[in-house]
C-alpha cells in the first residue's frame, strides 16, 4: 500500500496568491506547498483524502488516474473546495463517487456544493453521501483498507482522524482527548497538523507536534499543514532524523 502527500502547505499554500514566501526560500522546490490532502493506493482501490482546492494539480502532477471515494476530514474550503473537479471520475466510472464524512461535514458539503449531490442547473448528481463509522472499510475487489476514526478538536470544530495500516493522518488538529491518545501507539507514520512556531487556536504549533511525537514514539513522524513560517531546511536542519517536514509528492509505503 502506498500514501502520497499531495498537499502539505496550509490554507493559503506556499506561496500566496501575492507571491509572499514568509520564511520559506522560494528557491528549495519543497517549499512550494498546495492545499492538504492525501492519496491512498492498495492494487486497484484508490483513496483520497479531502479535495483541496489545488487537487487538479495535484493529481495530474503525481500522475493519478483512479479515483473511488473521498474521505472528508472537516468542511472547511481548503480541503473540500475541489470537490467538483471529480467529475471526471465519475464519468470514468460510470457511477456516483462514494464521500465519506461526519454528519456536520456532510451537511456542508451538501449545502456547499449541493449541485454535486442533488444535481440542478442542467448537472447531474455525482457524489453519493456516506456517513463516516468509527471503523470504516473500504473495499474494492479483493483489495480493502480499514480506517479506525475519532474527532479531534480543529479550532471551535472538529476533524476527523483517520488511523489505517500503522498510519495515522492529523492534518487540522488542536487538541486530542487524552483517553484517544492509546488509539495512536505503535504507529510506524504520524502526520500531524504543525502550522507555525507560535501558538494558533485551530492548529497545533511545532513545540506542541514534538510533545505528541515524543509521547507517541512513533517510528516517522510526518509534519503537515506548513505555514510559509516554516522553511524545509530549517526543519529538517534542527528535526530529529525520525521527525521530517512533509513535501507536496511525498510517498510512503505503508
Amino acid at each position: 500500500m502506498e500514501l502520497i502527500i499531495l498537499g502539505c502547505g496550509s490554507s493559503l499554500g506556499s506561496p500566496w496568491i501575492n507571491n509572499y514566501w514568509g520564511n520559506c526560500d522560494k528557491k528549495n522546490k519543497l517549499n512550494r506547498r498546495t492545499r492538504c490532502s492525501a492519496f491512498i493506493k492498495k492494487g486497484n482501490l484508490s483513496i483520497l483524502i479531502d479535495s483541496s482546492p489545488d487537487i487538479k494539480e495535484q493529481f495530474i502532477k503525481n500522475k493519478i488516474n483512479d479515483l473511488d471515494c473521498v474521505l472528508y476530514t472537516h468542511e472547511h474550503s481548503d480541503q473540500t473546495s475541489g470537490i467538483f473537479e471529480l467529475r471526471p471520475f465519475f464519468w470514468k466510472n460510470k457511477k456516483k463517487i462514494n464521500i465519506y464524512a461526519d454528519s456536520r461535514t456532510l451537511k456542508a458539503l451538501k449545502r456547499k456544493y449541493d449541485f454535486c449531490f442533488y444535481g440542478g442547473q442542467g448537472y447531474i448528481p455525482i457524489m453519493k453521501p456516506n456517513l463516516i463509522k468509527k471503523k470504516q472499510k473500504i473495499v474494492k475487489g479483493k483489495n480493502n483498507v480499514v480506517f479506525n476514526t475519532f474527532k479531534v478538536e480543529h479550532g471551535q470544530i472538529t476533524s476527523t482522524a483517520y488511523v489505517f495500516n500503522k498510519t495515522a493522518y492529523l492534518s487540522d488538529c488542536s487538541n486530542i482527548k487524552t483517553s484517544d491518545f492509546n488509539k495512536l501507539k505503535n504507529l510506524n507514520y504520524l502526520i500531524i497538523d504543525c502550522l507555525k512556531f507560535k501558538r494558533h487556536p485551530g492548529h497545533f504549533n511545532l513545540e506542541t507536534s514534538l510533545k505528541i511525537s515524543y509521547y507517541l514514539k512513533p517510528k516517522m513522524t510526518i509534519l503537515t499543514n506548513l505555514h510559509t513560517e516554516l522553511d524545509y531546511n530549517f526543519l529538517k536542519k534542527n528535526l530529529p532524523k525520525n521527525i521530517t517536514p512533509a513535501y507536496d509528492g511525498m510517498r510512503l509505503k505503508i
